[in-house]
C-alpha cells in the first residue's frame, strides 16, 4: 500500500511537527512566537528541561497533566515545596517522573521569584539576545542549529542563578519556542 499524497493544499511548515495534529498546531500557534510573559517563559523553561533525553511530543502530550500537577506551573507554590511534593510527583504517572528535574523545577521556583523582584525574569531572559527576536531563515533542518553562542550565554547565566537542566542545546531549544530565535525554514508558513 503506497502513501497518499501530500494535500497540496495544505500549509508548508517546518518538517519537524510531521503531520500530528498537537504538533501542528504548537507549531502554528506558538513555536517561535515572541513570549514576553515571565510565568508562561518560566514554564516553557521547566518543559524544555523535562523534556531533556526525550522527544518533544512526549512533553507535549502530557503537558495538561504536567500543568495539573505542578499546579499551574505558579512559582510561588511551588517555591514551598518540600519532600512530600516530590513523592507525590515521583508517584504522578501523567508527568516524567524525575527527581532530579523535579528538585531543579523547586530551586527554578525560588530562582525566578528572586529573578523577578530583582527587575523581571523576562527581561532576564529578552536581554541575552538583544531584547528582540533573532531571525534566522535556515533552508532545511539541516541549517538549524543545535546551540548558539547566545544559548551557552543564557544556560550560564540560569546556572548562576541557581536553575537546572538548563544547558546550552536547551536553552537554545527554549529560546526556539519562547520566540527569542525565529527558525522557522524558508517557506513555512509561519516564516515572518
Amino acid at each position: 500500500m503506497s502513501e497518499p499524497l501530500p494535500d497540496p493544499s495544505a500549509p508548508v511548515r517546518c518538517p519537524w511537527c510531521g503531520t500530528d495534529p498537537l504538533y501542528t498546531a504548537y507549531h502554528d500557534e506558538e513555536w517561535g512566537r515572541p513570549e514576553r510573559d515571565p510565568r508562561a517563559l518560566w514554564e516553557s523553561l521547566i518543559l524544555e528541561g523535562f523534556q531533556a533525553g526525550l522527544s518533544w511530543i512526549t512533553i507535549l502530550r502530557r503537558r495538561e497533566s504536567f500543568r495539573a500537577a505542578f499546579r499551574g506551573f505558579h512559582p510561588e507554590v511551588i517555591a514551598t515545596w518540600g519532600e512530600p511534593e516530590i513523592l507525590r510527583l515521583l508517584a504522578d504517572p501523567g508527568i516524567i517522573r524525575h527527581r532530579g528535574k523535579i528538585e531543579a523545577t523547586i530551586r527554578g521556583a525560588k530562582a525566578f521569584l528572586r529573578l523577578e523582584a530583582e527587575g523581571g525574569f523576562a527581561p532576564f531572559i529578552w536581554s541575552h539576545v538583544g531584547d528582540r527576536p533573532l531571525v534566522n531563515r535556515p533552508a532545511s533542518l539541516s541549517g538549524v542549529p543545535a546551540q548558539t553562542p547566545e544559548s551557552v550565554a543564557l544556560s550560564k547565566s540560569l546556572k548562576k542563578q541557581g536553575f537546572g537542566f538548563c544547558g546550552p542545546v536547551i536553552t537554545y531549544a527554549f529560546m526556539q519556542a519562547s520566540g527569542l530565535v525565529d527558525d522557522h525554514i524558508a517557506g513555512c508558513h509561519c516564516a515572518a
